[in-house]
C-alpha cells in the first residue's frame, strides 16, 4: 500500500476518468469500481472521495443529482460539459507525466 501517495495526487483524474466511462455513479460505486480496476490496490476512503467531489463540484466540473433508492436519498455525480473537457486535458496531462517518469526512470526504453 505504500502507492496510496502516490495515487493520492491522481484521485481527482481517477474520479474524472471513471465518470467520463459512466453516465453517473454514487460515492460507494466509484470507491467499488477503484477498488476492483485495481485489484484492490487502491482503496479510496470516503474522507478522500467527497472533498474530492465537493472540490470538483465547486469547480462546476460535476453536477449532482439526488433520487430515492430503497427510502433513502442517493447523490450522483456526472460531469458537466466543461468536466468532460477538463477529463480530456487532465488525462493528456497525466499521460505526459507518466511518459517522462518513463524516460527518468528507463532511458534505454525511451
Amino acid at each position: 500500500m505504500g502507492n496510496q501517495k502516490l495515487y493520492k495526487g491522481s484521485l481527482q483524474t481517477i474520479i474524472l476518468k471513471l465518470l467520463s466511462e459512466n453516465e453517473k455513479m454514487y460515492g460507494y460505486e466509484i470507491t467499488q469500481k477503484v477498488k476492483a480496476l485495481t485489484k484492490g490496490e487502491l482503496k479510496i476512503t470516503e474522507g478522500a472521495l467527497y472533498p474530492a467531489l465537493h472540490k470538483l463540484e465547486a469547480e462546476g466540473l460535476l453536477d449532482v443529482e439526488v433520487a430515492k433508492v430503497d427510502n433513502r436519498l442517493r447523490k450522483y455525480y456526472k460531469l458537466t460539459e466543461s468536466g468532460t473537457k477538463e477529463t480530456v486535458h487532465r488525462l493528456a496531462q497525466l499521460d505526459e507525466f507518466i511518459q517522462t517518469m518513463q524516460h527518468l526512470l528507463n532511458p534505454k526504453l525511451a
